[in-house]
């Protein structure tokens, strides 16, 4: 079955395919750029500030992501690589476009870097230590199958308990 990406959807949690490692791109294709386009397109709809492939149902190592959700500030991250974590940590609410409902404070490295190739292959490397390295790990933690909800603290866990419950019913 061909893959078209204008009928590509945000998944819910808990779809199974939100938990595969994702996998490298090989190489940047129209196809890689159609499905980057639909997913900001998704993200701007949601809206979100980032989306990853898996969330769409793909096992693709690249996310999206516009932390100021302006028109000019969407980016495009292929086979994204983070490095140079700051020690200093910090927590902050986090949502999840694949969790509606479900609120966490998250305690994440206050800055990093992010290396990745863009829709033209090539390479870029950005540095943050605000909103925007926030959702690189956040989205680099989709492409490796890990979810806030594995992050959580005991009490958002409780807090959480029955949105979590209520979307895993759903699908029942």
């Amino acid at each position: 079955m061909a893959l078209v990406p204008s009928k590509l959807t945000i998944l819910q949690y808990p779809h199974s395919k939100l938990r595969i490692r994702a996998r490298p791109i090989e190489e940047t294709t129209d196809l890689v750029r159609q499905v980057a386009a639909r997913m900001l397109k998704l993200m701007h709809e949601a809206p979100g500030v980032g989306l990853a492939c898996p969330q769409v149902g793909l096992p693709w190592r690249m996310f999206v992501a516009n932390p100021s959700q302006q028109p000019d500030d969407d980016w495009v991250f292929i086979n994204p690589v983070l490095s140079n974590h700051s020690q200093q940590t910090g927590d902050r609410d986090e949502g999840c476009l694949s969790i509606p409902g479900v609120i966490a404070e998250i305690r994440r490295p206050l800055g990093v870097t992010v290396s990745a190739l863009d829709l033209q292959g090539n390479p870029i490397e950005q540095v943050s230590d605000e909103l925007s390295a926030r959702i690189w790990q956040h989205e680099c933690d989709h492409l490796d199958g890990t979810l806030i909800i594995d992050r959580m603290t005991k009490a958002d866990r409780l807090a959480n308990k029955r949105a979590i419950r209520d979307l895993e019913a759903a699908v029942r």
